[in-house]
């Protein structure tokens, strides 16, 4: 070991467990809803999930003597990210996965960043559309036709469970430039912001899921399975991810922290395949590689000379509750 590489090789060993154990809880996190509808509404699953997240915010908020928002526009705006970045896309998945395999779920996830681009450029102009960023969106969508197998034609549950699932990431495109545009150059930090909006979408979906599922089960009525599902979805794909999250973009920097989005369709692969013995088609996983080759054009991340991780911290960009991987 030479003194040029010891930095790389110490800050690798610093922050790549917390970067892999990020991948597993947002690839798993499929899993946890597939088992968790199987006893509740998906409106119910996704209330009792952003409920659990947002006393787990709390929680931590407190402990670091943080605070909430306290101006009315900044609450406004949260409404906003509350319901296209948690509330929607959190009970489309639910919907979608009635339908189709939690695996295939989470494939549909790794699609977030071809749509948060051209509403990026188009509509919220945070984004300048270069030739690499169009010649990715485009290999990017023929990954997603490619997934769903057009040639095999349209139409049935499955399909519509796959349409689900990609208007979830559809409502994550919408979030996340939103986000960025209104919300990120505020002075409240990132965790204080994620616990706002997921105050405002639970409080969205308590009055929502009683008038279209009914009244919620109550906890005791549930099955063990079910209990564990919701507590990991909320306190661990969202509280504690949240955290090792933005200690992943302080130690790696926010470019290499952002790259988990590549690892969770693998592991949601992986644990739908060893945990509830799922299987895909041979075009879904194939297609799923030509999505990820395309995103990862549009981001630059082929093509160039990625620099040395920085040994000190950086400044994120404000993340999403639960970020295109999420979820």
């Amino acid at each position: 070991m030479t003194a040029a590489i010891t930095p790389d090789r110490v800050a690798l060993r610093s922050w790549l467990p917390g970067f892999l154990a990020l991948a597993a809880i947002w690839g798993s996190s499929f899993l946890f809803i597939k088992v968790g509808i199987a006893e509740l509404h998906p409106l119910h699953l996704t209330l009792y999930r952003v409920a659990t997240g947002a006393l787990t915010l709390l929680v931590v908020l407190a402990a670091l003597r943080d605070r909430l928002p306290r101006e009315p526009r900044v609450w406004a705006h949260l409404f906003v990210v509350g319901a296209f970045g948690v509330a929607v896309p959190f009970t489309l998945f639910g919907f979608g996965e009635q339908r189709i395999e939690s695996m295939l779920a989470g494939i549909w996830n790794a699609t977030t960043p071809l749509i948060v681009l051209p509403l990026a450029v188009l509509v919220f102009r945070t984004e300048r559309l270069t030739t690499r960023r169009a010649v990715g969106l485009g290999l990017g969508f023929l990954g997603v036709l490619v997934v769903l197998g057009v040639w095999e034609g349209v139409g049935g549950a499955h399909f519509t469970g796959q349409l689900m699932c990609l208007g979830a990431a559809a409502c994550y495109g919408v979030a996340i430039p939103y986000q960025k545009k209104f919300i990120a150059g505020s002075s409240y930090s990132g965790l204080s912001l994620s616990a706002g909006q997921l105050l405002v979408a639970a409080l969205q979906l308590a009055v929502v899921a009683p008038l279209v599922a009914g009244a919620p089960p109550v906890p005791t009525s549930l099955s063990g399975d079910v209990v564990a599902s919701v507590l990991a979805l909320g306190a661990l794909g969202t509280g504690l991810a949240f955290v090792i999250n933005m200690r992943n973009i302080r130690v790696a920097g926010a470019s290499t922290a952002s790259t988990v989005t590549y690892l969770i369709p693998v592991f949601a692969v992986l644990v739908g395949a060893l945990v509830l013995d799922e299987r895909l088609n041979w075009h879904q996983p194939v297609g799923a590689l030509i999505v990820l080759l395309g995103v990862a054009i549009a981001q630059g991340l082929l093509g160039r000379r990625r620099p040395g991780i920085a040994a000190g911290p950086t400044v994120p960009a404000v993340p999403t509750a639960e970020p295109a991987a999420h979820r």
